[in-house]
């Protein structure tokens, strides 16, 4: 006697596949019937039907002459299509869940067909911006380029500043202000120390002297002015009494030059820089030369100047001896000063050529030669030996103003032992206050006898 609560062997549970392989009259009809197949044995009632296990879905083969067929489902909503389709176990009721895709390499194949050939990958596109197999890292040109351009702002700014810092560090500096009370606009005192034996010359004198005395005055408005004064002037000498002016640099150094150098010219001294003839030669050689002018043959034996009539290009040798010789200049002492204010003028045009202020290697040998050349006051620093170059070179061109001071006798002997002295005008203290106030012609030459 049969037992109705056996499950026939043909029947197939829904949600679930059977066991054995299909027949061709077992197969289930899909494509659009909603009515699923009658199992063919005696089934119970559903609430005693005998619960079985779901089973792990088996890989039906596909024979050569089957066609494989995606069923499909009824909706209002066209819906994707699934890969394959499955029955949830244990329901009928229950939506189909889908089988996650196989990738092409993994769909079954009919029997005989050639295997699938896996698709080329695409060409790699040509390495635009790619560090050349290291990693490939993406780099953007546009980002390359900012980055070089900021290396670049960072050097520019880095490099005055830490050239500044070097040359402030370099400078020699000495007492020299008097501490009076200021007078309107600037005023540079430029001294050239005649320290014997310096750039090869010893004549014999005994002790330092003073062969250049400089005055260069920025005045708030007009001209700016450079006024030499010649070595010999006769002066009151502070603590003294009166004597030749240069005599105040043997006697007290550059706090005593400056004192005499106020009281003669009624201004007083914002800045002082003296600079020695030997590192006056280091100087022209580290601009690589100036050239000079002067309109008459030279064959000096003191000084050791050779020159022939017209414009050269000298070295520092050369410009050293251009600047010191006084006895064979039918203008003696007024003669060189204004020799002396040509070189310095033609080293300070040379210095803010662009050739020498953006090349670093001709910046470090200025720096190295000016600084090892120049003493200046507690208080100057590179900034304002830098203001005092712009200045010089306001005074020496077409709108400055240059020359001495009006020289009543250029051979004064004034006795006592003085020896022979320059004498000036009787207008000489107007004249100063006249360059004080900038009321000079612009342009113009000044002073003299």
């Amino acid at each position: 006697m049969s037992d109705e609560r056996r499950i026939p062997p043909s029947f197939t549970p829904a949600g679930g596949g059977s066991s054995r392989p299909r027949q061709d009259g077992d197969a289930i009809s899909v494509g659009g019937s909603d009515t699923p197949a009658r199992p063919s044995g005696r089934v119970g009632r559903r609430d005693d039907a005998v619960p079985m296990e779901p089973r792990e879905p088996r890989v039906r083969r596909q024979s050569s002459r089957e066609i494989p067929v995606t069923p499909q489902r009824r909706s209002a909503t066209p819906q994707r299509k699934p890969q394959s389709y499955a029955p949830a176990v244990g329901s009928t009721h229950r939506a189909a869940e889908r089988q996650p895709t196989r990738p092409p390499s993994q769909q079954p194949r009919r029997a005989g067909a050639a295997p699938a050939q896996p698709r080329p990958a695409p060409a790699a596109a040509p390495p635009s911006g790619r560090d050349g197999g290291s990693g490939g890292i993406r780099i953007r040109k546009g980002r390359v380029a900012a980055l070089v351009l900021a290396l670049l702002l960072v050097l520019l700014l880095a490099w005055p500043v830490g050239l500044l810092i070097w040359a402030n560090g370099k400078i020699q500096h000495t007492e020299a202000l008097s501490g009076a009370e200021g007078t309107s606009g600037t005023t540079y005192l430029l001294a050239g120390s005649d320290a014997r034996g310096s750039g090869g010359i010893d004549d014999g004198t005994a002790g330092a002297r003073t062969d250049t005395i400089m005055v260069l005055h920025q005045p708030r408005s007009g001209p700016t002015a450079l006024i030499s004064i010649p070595r010999d002037t006769y002066a009151e000498i502070p603590g003294e009494g009166a004597s030749k002016i240069n005599s105040a640099y043997a006697w007290g150094g550059p706090p005593l030059l400056v004192e005499s150098v106020e009281q003669l010219t009624g201004l007083t001294v914002d800045h002082y820089a003296e600079i020695g003839f030997g590192s006056l030669q280091e100087i022209v050689d580290a601009v690589g030369g100036v050239e000079l002018c002067l309109d008459y043959d030279v064959d000096d034996k003191r000084s050791e100047l050779v020159w022939e009539a017209g414009c050269h290009q000298a070295d520092g040798a050369t410009a050293l001896a251009f600047s010191r010789m006084r006895y064979s200049d039918p203008k003696g002492d007024i003669g060189r000063a204004e020799r002396q204010r040509q070189v310095i003028a033609a080293t300070a045009d040379k210095v803010v050529q662009p050739s020498v202020l953006l090349n670093p290697i001709d910046q470090v040998q200025l720096v190295e030669a000016g600084t090892d050349a120049l003493l200046v006051d507690e208080d100057t620093g590179m900034i304002d030996l830098g203001r005092l170059a712009l200045a010089f070179k306001s005074a020496t061109g077409p709108e400055g103003v240059t020359g001495t001071p009006p020289i009543a006798d250029p051979g004064y002997n004034p006795g006592g032992g003085v020896g022979s002295t320059v004498l000036l005008s009787d207008d000489a203290d107007q004249f100063w206050v006249d360059v004080r106030d900038g009321e000079l012609e612009p342009g113009s030459t000044v002073g003299g006898l």
